[in-house]
């Protein structure tokens, strides 16, 4: 309580105010206030990671300049002392001036550094991809070579075509109109075509259109369903006139749901029993646009077909070489839609084949006459002696005649295959037998005129 205790208590207690000489829990002037009680509390566990980072960068310049940065007042104490009280102060100016700098250099909206993201297997090498330069330069010639002008003709089922109406498509091409029906048997699920009869056909014109070959035509209608062109149906010919009646019905196995996406084509032709038929018109219709259940009829006007000529026909040959016994063995199946070669029963078609070895004829068969039909069955076989050595020289030329009582057989078509085949699909049937030794190898094949066949084929000129 005396002058000495007080002394004392100044000189070994570290706790002693240095203001009013009194101990700090007794002395006012001493005591925190509450805004330092929350700077000096206690901090989160998870320490932010801005915080984290700026502490680091301020690390080493606080620990420079921290002992002049203390208030001149901290400097005159005693070590001890300084060394307990700078731990506290300089720990709370330390943090109250980081936080207000801090505050400071935050920004109101955070800083997204944006990188390129890129992908690719984990350790996988990264290359330079660039991007390829188109070396080769087009021509206006080579751009235009690529169309195909007939994609770009005028049709029936251009839109064009469409929009005009029969009454106008009519005085525009003057083919005259055909009358039709078609009908769907639910029962017994085929679908039923009827040609009525035609009017107002144009009189045949020749090739050139500088005069009139006859005053009257011989029409006859031909019947399919696109896309399927195979397997179509002939109406007969009727002779010298422009306003033929037919009165035929037709029918088509075919399911329901399948004749809707089909399109009914007519196309109705003229027959010239000394060239090839002449195509006078056509008549398309969606079978999607009509009630098939409910059926009915139509007059359409014809409108002009890029086909001026119709096809000769196909014809089903199989062909097997035997190379042990050296035979070359030929079977005619069938044929289909011959082109017609007698106004009032069709035709009466029968197969002649030719072995050609080199350019010399050497042996001629043909099969039986099929009476009345352009759709004959044969089934014949047939079979020539060709050593191995000769076969790669061998051609066989197959050509199918309309007989004719009162003069000479009519020409329908014809092919050649082997050494001097008319064409890729000949050529390619001639190949396969020759991989397939004792194997029968069946192919259809499309006919071809004399002409066509006399320019490509040397053994066409061969045989008569």
């Amino acid at each position: 309580q005396g002058l000495l205790a007080r002394i004392s208590d100044l000189l070994l207690c570290r706790w002693t105010c240095r203001n009013c000489c009194q101990k700090c829990f007794d002395c006012s002037c001493c005591q925190t206030n509450e805004d330092e009680v929350e700077i000096l509390g206690p901090f989160p566990a998870q320490t932010p990671a801005w915080l984290i980072s700026s502490q680091n960068e301020d690390k080493d310049g606080d620990s420079d300049n921290t002992i002049s940065e203390l208030p001149p007042t901290l400097q005159d104490v005693s070590p001890d002392r300084r060394r307990s009280s700078s731990d506290t102060s300089r720990s709370t100016y330390s943090l109250t001036r980081r936080i207000s700098s801090l505050e400071s250099r935050r920004p109101s909206s955070p800083l997204v550094d944006i990188k390129p993201i890129e992908f690719g297997v984990i350790g996988a090498k990264k290359e330079i991809v660039q991007p390829t330069i188109l070396r080769k330069t087009y021509t206006p010639d080579d751009y235009f070579r690529k169309f195909e002008p007939r994609l770009y003709s005028l049709d029936s089922n251009s839109d064009d075509m469409d929009s005009l109406t029969d009454e106008e498509i009519l005085s525009k091409y003057q083919l005259g109109m055909l009358h039709f029906s078609t009908q769907y048997d639910l029962l017994h699920n085929y679908l039923i075509v009827r040609v009525i009869e035609a009017k107002d056909l144009p009189p045949p014109i020749s090739y050139d259109g500088s005069r009139q070959d006859m005053a009257h035509s011989n029409p006859y209608v031909k019947i399919c369903l696109l896309p399927d062109q195979k397997n179509s149906k002939q109406t007969g010919v009727k002779r010298k006139t422009q306003n033929p009646v037919f009165e035929e019905r037709y029918t088509f196995e075919i399911p329901f749901l399948e004749a809707q996406r089909r399109t009914l084509l007519l196309t109705v032709v003229d027959f010239d029993k000394f060239s090839r038929h002449c195509v006078i018109g056509k008549v398309s219709m969606p079978l999607s646009d009509v009630d098939l259940v409910k059926g009915g009829h139509w007059w359409k006007a014809l409108v002009p077909s890029s086909q001026n000529e119709v096809e000769l026909g196909e014809l089903l040959l199989s062909l097997n070489y035997l190379p042990s016994a050296g035979r070359l063995n030929v079977d005619i199946i069938r044929a289909k839609q011959l082109l017609q070669t007698d106004m009032s029963q069709g035709s009466d078609p029968f197969v002649k084949i030719q072995l050609v070895h080199g350019l010399k004829l050497t042996k001629t068969k043909k099969t039986s006459c099929m009476r009345g039909t352009i759709d004959p069955f044969y089934n014949e076989s047939f079979s020539f002696k060709v050593p191995q050595e000769e076969l790669e020289n061998a051609s066989l030329v197959f050509t199918v005649y309309g007989h004719n009582v009162k003069s000479s057989n009519d020409f329908i078509g014809r092919i050649v295959i082997g050494q001097y085949s008319t064409g890729a699909p000949e050529s390619n049937h001639w190949r396969r037998m020759l991989s397939a030794h004792r194997t029968a190898v069946e192919q259809w094949h499309s006919l071809r005129s004399r002409e066509e066949c006399d320019r490509v084929s040397p053994a066409s000129l061969e045989v008569t």
